[in-house]
């Protein structure tokens, strides 16, 4: 247990020198947050159906700190580690390299859990953010949007021979959910367009289960997206340890 927790340390501070990522998981999202809030507000508004447009976006900023850990960070550094052979050395020593594949998950929703309590600080502070939800129902939502987005992150690695191609498809598959999902501006906000294009992506569930859970909706009012989100899971998932290869 000892050599696994110096194991995790090791990889946060690894995790830590990475600009993009912790750009992309702690500054980004807050600065989304900023821009819109100060432009709309956070005053409620028949628009955004009786509540702030603050109140109403910070779930969808969630679940872009969620994609960046899991769609970038995870595979990323998982097909570097291959390409490396740095998982082979491993086999080598008594580590063994499922238990990189756990440190880099506990590392990369620890650093997923430090980008939500930094939103919400920043919200609440600035725009008097407000959570209308039920606090359980929320926390076991965050973990079903973290599996199925993570699961994807597995596949990715899986897939992926290298790096440079892990990159190529996490930006490909990640910045099409960033803007499209209504993670970064609410759907109805946006044209019916894309409205039609957002149902194909796996994130626009999340965004809309943790919405409605956030703003005081309960999981028993939205079977479709739950039903949604544990089958990507479970089909990522099994694909991503059909393909996953550790050298």
């Amino acid at each position: 247990m000892r050599r696994f927790l110096k194991l995790v340390a090791i990889e946060w501070k690894l995790t830590n020198r990475e600009f993009i990522t912790i750009f992309f998981t702690l500054i980004f999202p807050i600065l989304m947050l900023l821009l819109f809030g100060t432009m709309y507000g956070n005053e409620a508004s028949e628009f955004m159906g009786g509540y702030g447009s603050v109140d109403v976006s910070t779930p969808g900023y969630i679940n872009m700190i969620i994609a960046v850990t899991g769609i970038m960070s995870l595979p990323l550094t998982l097909a570097q580690y291959r390409e490396r052979k740095i998982l082979k050395r491993f086999m080598a020593t008594p580590t063994k390299p499922i238990e990189i594949l756990l440190s880099q998950f506990i590392v990369n929703i620890l650093l997923t859990i430090l980008g939500l309590v930094l939103l919400i600080v920043v919200g609440k502070i600035v725009f008097d953010l407000h959570f209308f939800g039920n606090f359980f129902e929320a926390i076991f939502t965050f973990f079903i949007i973290l599996l199925s987005i993570f699961s994807i992150g597995l596949l990715i690695a899986g897939v992926s021979k290298n790096a440079k191609m892990a990159t190529a498809i996490a930006y490909i598959v990640y910045f099409p959910m960033l803007f499209l999902s209504g993670a970064t501006m609410p759907l109805q906000m946006m044209p019916q367009s894309i409205v039609n294009i957002s149902k194909a992506l796996p994130m626009t569930y999340g965004v809309t289960l943790f919405k409605g859970i956030w703003l005081g909706d309960h999981l028993i009012d939205y079977p479709l997206e739950i039903i949604i989100l544990f089958s990507i899971t479970l089909v990522f998932g099994g694909l991503a340890v059909k393909f996953f290869k550790w050298e």
